[in-house]
Formats: C-alpha cells, structure tokens, sequence
C-alpha cells in the first residue's frame, strides 16, 4: 500500500512568504524568482543555511513542474 507524502505546511508557509535577500532580485519573493536565476543559484552553489535550504527547495520545485503549487500561497 503507498502513502501519500507528507509536508510540512508550515515551512511551505515560511518559504511563500521568503523574499531575495539580496542580488539582482533582492526583495522578490523566493516563490517568484525566475527558474533561470534558480538553476544559476543550483550550478554555482546554494548559500548556506537557511536560505540555501529554502532556494534548493524552490529549485526542486521549479524544475519538476510542480510551480502550481505556489498558486494558492500566493
């Protein structure tokens, strides 16, 4: 019998409301970041902690197609 996954609601929560702290995109939401600045970020390194964490998990999330699940925290 398969499960279904689980997820952490309230870190997705936490990662809709995340903005660029920096860069180019400073102050943009993480969930709206272009996929090309994310792959950037995924070829060269993500920052460490927390930010990292939150930039590889949109990355994850952009390169499988799965953008749809940003629509409702938006």
């Amino acid at each position: 019998m398969e499960t279904a996954p689980v997820y952490d609601h309230q870190k997705l929560l936490e990662l809709a409301a995340m903005r660029m702290p920096f860069g180019k995109y400073a102050g943009r939401l993480l969930i709206d970041l272009p996929e090309p600045y994310v792959i950037w970020f995924a070829q060269k390194g993500f920052p460490k902690g927390k930010l990292g964490d939150m930039l590889s998990t949109v990355y994850e999330i952009k390169v499988n197609g799965l953008e749809f699940l940003f629509d409702p925290l938006r």
